[in-house]
């Protein structure tokens, strides 16, 4: 055999190789000659594109090219036949058998002259799942700028670290709103511990929740004393992890500034204390006098008549009554912390036995369930009756019903409260009866307001009094 002949040979074992080859790889691949004619596709093309490969041959690749890509693709094709040593990559859409559109990302290698190839070889694979994830990706990653950018409350993000001593925290990222509330930034935090940013003693107080959170593998919710100004101090913050193929990589942080809560909260609690106090005075200090002299205004009126006895012990009667007024109003006023639940007729007819009455009538229209503190409930409903009862006359009437939805209310058929002095009636020492203290409808109010209830004061539906509370959880209606 000549050397043509073995030349020839040769070139015939390695054509065959490479088509062996790229008939049986997954990737697609095709010969494009210097014009973009398409003289050769492998197999593959049936199972990605959905064309057999006599479909394509001999027509220009850019006919089946979205146009908007076919600038990109030409530009590709044009650089590898410039540059014969270099390779080009480029992502395009290329038209599916059935009409559709595939991303398709191919490289080019310039053959031309090859002994094998002659013209520019493309091997290309359908990446439409990755751009379809690529596309997810930058909408979730859009909305996640959306989302640090727009919210109110603190957003910080923890990278957990891996090391010798176990697990560290490093700052990834703070949320605008963390920046503007803290003074803290994004650049000044990020890759550093807790300890580096906010001190040692600080900084693992802090890094003691984050263990927490990776300990339990769950969200935690809790309160944090960080103190970066006197405005924002305590702050309410949620910690949730972030999994990646089994481990905790990332901790998110939501927070909130409560600082004005808990100063107002510690306030509150200074007041109690104070009203306390006053309570222990009025209960002992001033009790006990006003017993002794009750106990002896008695006694002269057993001894003897006078004219001023019976006004003496009015007066005294009328001090023990607002001392009894007085100490409840001063006990009344704290937060609900614990209740139960109440069944309102229940709790109507107990308060009504416990109240002088006369020929009054109760009338209880519905029936309801509800979560309240029964034991402080009482003075609502007994002062409710007592006021009704001193105003609209001892044969007066009085209904309670379900108000709306979440609600009740107390009403009878008195003479009702004018509009300009319904706002008045609540005020410490207001009354219009003759011998009331002015503090039972105070009492009301601060309870009603104790259990996150609001109250308010309308017109009967026969012209007397109606109070409504509005709760702030849903009762139970029968």
């Amino acid at each position: 055999m000549d050397d043509d002949a073995t030349h020839r040979e040769n070139n015939k074992r390695k054509s065959d190789w490479y088509r062996t080859l790229v008939e049986e790889v997954n990737d697609l691949a095709t010969v494009v000659d210097t014009d973009g004619t398409i003289t050769y596709v492998s197999p593959a093309i049936t199972r990605i594109l959905g064309y057999d490969p006599g479909e394509l041959v001999g027509h220009e690749g850019f006919e089946f090219v979205h146009p908007e890509d076919r600038e990109r693709n030409a530009d590709a094709l044009e650089a590898v036949l410039s540059n014969p040593s270099e390779s080009e990559t480029v992502e395009v859409r290329f038209r599916h058998a059935d009409g559709s559109w595939r991303w398709i990302e191919a490289t080019m290698r310039n053959r031309v002259d090859d002994d094998i190839i002659d013209g520019v070889l493309l091997s290309s694979r359908d990446i439409t799942e990755r751009k379809e994830y690529e596309r997810e990706a930058r909408e979730l990653a859009e909305e996640y700028e959306a989302l640090l950018n727009s919210v109110e409350d603190a957003i910080f993000l923890m990278n957990v670290e891996e090391d010798g001593n176990g697990v560290r925290f490093e700052f990834e990222r703070l949320s605008p709103s963390y920046e503007r509330q803290t003074g803290i930034t994004t650049e000044e935090v990020q890759g550093q511990t807790p300890q580096a940013v906010f001190g040692e003693e600080q900084g693992a107080e802090l890094a003691a929740n984050y263990h927490r959170c990776v300990k339990t593998g769950e969200p935690i919710s809790y309160q944090e004393e960080l103190r970066v100004s006197e405005g924002a101090r305590f702050w309410q913050t949620k910690l949730a992890p972030v999994v990646s193929d089994g481990e905790i990589t990332r901790l998110v942080g939501v927070t909130r500034n409560v600082t004005e809560r808990v100063e107002r909260e510690r306030q509150l609690r200074q007041q109690n204390e104070r009203l306390g106090e006053f309570a222990s005075v009025i209960s002992h200090d001033l009790r006990s006098p006003l017993n002794v002299a009750q106990g002896r205004a008695a006694l002269l009126a057993e001894q003897g008549e006078s004219e001023h006895l019976d006004p003496l012990l009015q007066a005294l009667d009328r001090m023990e009554a607002i001392v009894e007024d007085t100490l409840t109003l001063a006990r009344q006023g704290d937060t609900i912390s614990e209740t139960e639940s109440v069944s309102l007729t229940n709790l109507v007819g107990k308060c009504w036995a416990t109240v002088d009455t006369d020929d009054a009538t109760i009338e209880i229209v519905d029936e309801m369930t509800f979560q309240a503190d029964p034991g402080r409930l009482r003075h609502v409903f007994e002062n409710l009756f007592r006021n009704a009862v001193e105003h609209g006359g001892s044969d007066v009437t009085v209904r309670v019903g379900c108000h709306n939805e979440l609600g009740i209310y107390v009403e009878d058929n008195g003479p009702g409260i004018p509009v300009e002095k319904r706002d008045e009636v609540f005020e410490p020492g207001h009354s219009s009866a003759q011998g009331g203290t002015g503090f039972g409808l105070t009492i009301v109010k601060r309870i009603v307001e104790a259990h996150g209830w609001e109250l308010s004061v309308a017109d009967g539906t026969e012209g007397g009094a109606r109070f409504e509370f509005e709760m702030s959880e849903q009762g139970e209606f029968v």
